[in-house]
Order: structure tokens, then sequence, then C-alpha cells
């Protein structure tokens, strides 16, 4: 018997260790990722609730509290600052909505296409992932360059070539800001769509095809009964990722149009980058980024409630 409990206490350190022993292996990752970005996003809100402008930037921890005085100028619409915030938050969601639509439509596209075995799929396929695997910078300045007004390669096809527009129109000011926002996201931003999609193909079984196929069902009725259904749970992780990125996106718009974006493509991110770094009041855009933060979470519970209800109503 005293054996029997000695053998039993021997053993249970070890089996304590090899609990504790993937808890242990995360805890350095979890401390480096909590002090990345809990740490400024508590500064964040800090600096929110504090009158920081460029005179008391050098030491803003002795800064005067404002309280809710940052807030309260942010969401005052009848202000320039609150109407500015707004304008640019619906030209933020109406990009958003059109940019994640056609990156979600054309990687869908491209990867259902690119099912079917045929000679040359690996190469198209490369090709198609490059626009992701490119560096954000070397990518958009490249654009950046073809959009120029007078020697782009954008006006040379349109106007020169082809003769679709008349005369040389501005694509990086104006009203076409917005177009040309809009067209660098999606090339940037509908390989992961399609790589995410092609994988999620790849655990739709054969065979399922193969009995439509006998049963008379044709490519559409296919892909309406069994493709997208079958992508459900790929689509409802993509489409929130590509939401988040694509709202939140602030290197596309500083990198294609420089500090002052231009009216029509004032997207949020850098409204209040401009905000802060232009006018010097770094408390009332500590606040709009803590609305946007604010605003994403809300959306995103939202969606994830609203889609985890949807997936128990199919599976009962």
């Amino acid at each position: 018997m005293t054996a029997t409990a000695t053998a039993t206490r021997s053993r249970r350190p070890g089996r304590l260790g090899r609990v504790a022993l993937p808890y242990v292996l995360l805890l350095p990752a979890l401390v480096l990722e909590l002090l990345v970005h809990l740490v400024p996003v508590v500064i964040g809100i800090t600096m929110s609730f504090k009158e920081l402008t460029q005179f008391t930037l050098r030491d803003w921890g002795a800064a005067p509290w404002a309280g809710l005085d940052n807030y309260a100028m942010s969401v005052d619409f009848d202000s320039a600052v609150g109407e500015g915030l707004l304008k640019s938050f619906w030209t933020t969601c109406t990009f958003t909505l059109l940019s994640v639509g056609l990156c979600w439509l054309l990687g869908t596209v491209a990867a259902i296409c690119l099912q079917e075995t045929f000679r040359g799929r690996g190469l198209l396929r490369a090709v198609f992932l490059v626009p992701y695997a490119l560096p954000v910078y070397a990518a958009v300045i490249t654009w950046a360059f073809m959009f120029q007004r007078d020697n782009g390669l954008v006006n040379h096809v349109l106007h020169d070539q082809l003769g679709l527009v008349d005369g040389q129109p501005f694509w990086l000011i104006g009203d076409n800001a917005f177009i040309t926002l809009l067209v660098v996201s999606v090339w940037k931003g509908w390989p992961f769509a399609f790589l995410i999609v092609m994988a999620g193909l790849q655990n739709v079984p054969r065979e399922m095809y193969e009995a439509a196929a006998l049963d008379g069902a044709g490519m559409w009725q296919q892909i309406r009964r069994i493709t997208l259904p079958s992508l459900r749970p790929v689509n409802q992780v993509l489409v929130l990722v590509l939401f988040l990125w694509t709202f939140n996106d602030f290197n596309t718009p500083f990198v294609l149009f420089g500090r002052a974006a231009p009216e029509a493509a004032d997207l949020i991110s850098v409204h209040i980058y401009q905000s802060s770094f232009k006018t010097w009041n770094f408390g009332t855009g500590s606040a709009m980024s803590v609305l946007l933060l604010v605003f994403l979470l809300v959306v995103t519970g939202v969606y994830l409630l609203a889609t985890s209800r949807g997936r128990r109503a199919a599976d009962g």
C-alpha cells in the first residue's frame, strides 16, 4: 500500500508538468502580444481624455484632463470636426462595402474556375497570388505612377490606345480618386479571397458534383446548391477579415495620395491621422480612434452573433 501511494505521488508531478507545459510555452508569446497591443490601446484611451496639443505633447502625461470634451467634439456633427468625421465614416463604409464585395466575388469566381484540372493551372494560380505576395508599398507606389495624368499607363491605354475617355483625366485628385483607391484595394485584396476560397473548396467532395451532374444539375445549380453552402463557414470568416482589413486600411490611401487624401477618398484612418498630425490635436484624434475601435468591436460582435445563430439554425 505504501509503495503504491509512493508511486502515485511520483507520477503526479509528471502529469501536472505535461498539463502545464503548453501554457508555459505560450506564456512568453502571450505576454509580448499583450505588450504590443494592449499597452498602445491603454495609452491611446488615456490620451483621448486629455487636452493633448503641440503645446502639451512633450510631457503628455502631465497634460490637463479634458474629460469627454474630445468625444463630444468628435460626435458634434453640426461642427466642422464632427461633420468631417461623419462624412469620412460614410465614405469608408461605401468603400469597404464595394471593396469587400468585389474582392469576394473575384476570388470566388477565380477559385471555382481553377478547380478543374487543365494544363497551366499551377502557373495561373501562382500569377493570381502575385498581388498578395508583393510588398504593399512597392505595389501602391507602382499604381501611383500608373495613374499619373500626363505620363501614366492608365491614361495612355484608356485615352491614347482605346479612346474610352476624353482628354487625360486626373486619377489621384478629385472625384476619380475614389475609383483609383477602389481599383488598387481590390487588386491588392482579391488574391487573399482567392486563396481562402480555393483552400475551402478542397474540402468539398468531388462525388457531390458527380452525383449532381448525373441528376441533371447544371454548373450554376451545382454552384448554388453545393459550392456556396459548403463554403459558408469559410466565407463567414473571410468576409469578416476583409471587412476589418479594408475599414482600417491606412497604408494604401496614404502611399497612393500622400499626407492629404482627396475628399472623395478620405477614409477614416487617414482622416484620423490628419486630425491628429495636421491640426496637432492629438486628444481629439485619439478620441476618434477609440470611437472607431468601439464601432469595429460592435460590428464584429453583431456579425459573429448573427453568423453563429444562422449556423445553428442551418444545423438544426
